[in-house]
């Protein structure tokens, strides 16, 4: 499966669970389209290719659906997540409830300011980095959001990845590669979330909707 089916399905399962919650039990390929910004012939072309089968005219089971995509998904258990860096994007981030459909947790957050984990008004509890090894092992974290500036960055990557962290979402403005590893160990997954760079691109395609710059140059 390539990232962008992946991205599809992550978008159809969300979209099942709101449809489950209003009290409907079918679903037709259009309506997930719709959520997904595809068009119905990608939703049934997904579906054939994960071997999930509906009835023309009956449309899918939700509930049969949402089984069969937490399995491609591998949801199952919820999954704990940390915050490292607890300035107001973290904050935002360890207030934030709307994980926990997807099965996602922000259990633990961490600082390296004493004011900051010595605050007891945070949803979750946020520790001093010294403790960042013992806390990943006894809260069994996979996965780490980092939200610190970009001098912190790459140090906070290499903790996170000695501590046995395997995926981190990297909110600082630095992009961060995964370290060389031993043979036939895996190497750590690393999404790179650069809020400024986006935004300038929105800006650009805003200017240059067709991709052309208006700028001439000399021949």
């Amino acid at each position: 499966m390539n990232s962008d089916m992946l991205i599809r399905i992550t978008r159809y399962y969300r979209a099942l669970n709101r449809l489950r919650a209003i009290g409907l039990e079918k679903v037709f390929a259009h309506n997930l389209a719709d959520a997904a910004g595809v068009s119905a012939a990608v939703v049934r072309k997904d579906f054939s290719i994960l071997e999930i089968h509906g009835q023309k005219r009956g449309g899918y089971e939700i509930t049969d659906l949402i089984e069969r995509i937490s399995k491609i998904l591998g949801k199952g258990d919820p999954q704990n997540v940390i915050v490292v860096g607890c300035g107001r994007i973290g904050k935002a981030l360890m207030h934030y409830s709307g994980f926990e459909p997807d099965g996602i947790r922000i259990v633990a957050g961490f600082d390296s300011d004493p004011i900051v984990y010595s605050d007891v008004s945070h949803p979750v509890p946020v520790y001093p980095m010294s403790r960042l090894d013992e806390m990943v092992e006894a809260l069994d974290v996979k996965v780490a959001i980092i939200t610190v500036p970009e001098s912190a960055a790459a140090d906070t990557a290499e903790k996170l990845m000695e501590a046995g962290v395997k995926g981190i979402l990297n909110f600082s403005p630095i992009t961060l590669k995964p370290h060389p590893v031993a043979a036939g160990d895996t190497p750590a997954v690393i999404h790179n979330i650069n809020i400024a760079l986006e935004l300038e691109q929105i800006f650009y395609q805003l200017q240059f909707p067709d991709g052309k710059s208006s700028k001439r140059t000399d021949p």
